[in-house]
């Protein structure tokens, strides 16, 4: 069993907090995201459960041990880096055969395993070149089947995509996928991008200021974020907020009235996702927009503006009328009920939508 568990983990700098008290279990075979902004503590929790890091309170346990004192080299484990770290004097062979090599292991197996982590990663043809040889993809995929090779309890990946450019980490994010899935060993996975973990990941954990704010699939994360950062952080666009004052149980938007959740307090933020809004002609069912600006993103119209005052975008299809996409002009966008979030004045959820 390769079960993780992080139990009350706590890392200082100084006077500087980085973690704190940080709970996560993390299942055998299963792919975790910790997802998060730079500086919120996700690299500093991956390098403490690798062993690079000492946490100043908590424990680690990998399975049915405590490895919070052990080296990394005792913990079963592998790590991948953002930045390849792939020995450049050694041919891609014994790159992925390194870690083997080091545990002393036969050249029967050496062969066998290094083979078969280059065909999980489909670089069979390169393995007598030298890193200088090959691309930035390339490179990536033999740090990664270096680091599958020794078949390693745990995988800790470091933001291993970022180095790439735009369609390069499309693809290897796909092939990625795949290569975990068939290897089925339990992953954590750094990063800052939300499309990364949306797609890669069997779930999420969210981290703000050292500490983890929600944890659930991605589908969780996306459509019932628990906090306004969550909710912000998650979605391109991000999920739009609209501070509205509650009367009677109510919110009254233009000629738009919504029931607010029951216990609502008197002034409360509806967030509401792009997507999520549609064109209609009937004012009482609808937002009153103000656009400003009108982008055609392939298949959808982004639009930017104004409810009641304050920031919005919306998403409408590609062929919409471009005389209504003016600016200046006042729309009207129907939310979906069903998806609307509701939160309290400091951003916090106050209902879960089923």
């Amino acid at each position: 069993m390769a079960t993780i568990e992080i139990d009350g983990i706590t890392k200082r700098f100084g006077e500087v907090q980085a973690l704190a008290e940080v709970r996560l279990t993390v299942a055998d075979g299963e792919f975790l995201a910790l997802l998060g902004p730079s500086g919120c503590g996700k690299t500093t929790l991956l390098r403490i459960i690798a062993g690079l890091e000492t946490q100043s309170a908590g424990r680690v346990r990998i399975g049915e041990r405590d490895v919070s004192d052990l080296p990394p080299r005792k913990r079963g484990l592998a790590m991948v880096f953002q930045n390849y770290a792939v020995f450049p004097h050694l041919t891609v062979f014994e790159n992925v055969a390194f870690g083997l090599r080091m545990a002393g292991a036969s050249k029967e197996r050496v062969t066998a395993q290094v083979e078969q982590a280059a065909a999980l990663l489909h670089i069979e043809a390169l393995l007598k070149r030298y890193p200088a040889q090959l691309s930035g993809g390339q490179r990536q995929r033999v740090a990664v089947a270096r680091a599958l090779a020794v078949e390693p309890a745990v995988l800790l990946m470091d933001e291993p995509l970022s180095n790439l450019d735009a369609l390069l980490r499309l693809e290897m994010r796909a092939e990625l996928k795949a290569v975990l899935e068939a290897a089925g060993t339990t992953t954590i996975y750094v990063t800052h991008d939300q499309t990364e973990a949306m797609g890669l990941a069997d779930r999420i954990a969210v981290m703000q200021a050292g500490q983890v704010v929600q944890v659930g699939s991605p589908s969780d994360i996306y459509d019932r974020p628990k906090t306004r950062f969550v909710g912000g952080f998650v979605g391109s666009p991000p999920m739009n907020f609209l501070r509205l004052l509650v009367e009677d149980g109510t919110v009254t938007i233009g000629g738009l009235r919504l029931d607010a959740p029951a216990g609502a307090p008197s002034e409360v933020l509806l967030g509401l996702r792009a997507e999520d809004l549609t064109m209609t002609q009937d004012a009482a069912q609808g937002l009153p927009f103000e656009l400003r600006v009108a982008e055609l993103l392939g298949p959808h119209v982004l639009l930017t503006g104004t409810v009641a005052g304050q920031s919005m975008r919306a998403m409408v299809p590609a062929g919409t009328t471009s005389a209504l996409l003016k600016p200046g002009t006042v729309l009207h966008l129907r939310p979906d009920r069903e998806r609307m979030s509701w939160m309290n004045d400091e951003g916090i959820a106050l209902e879960a939508r089923p």
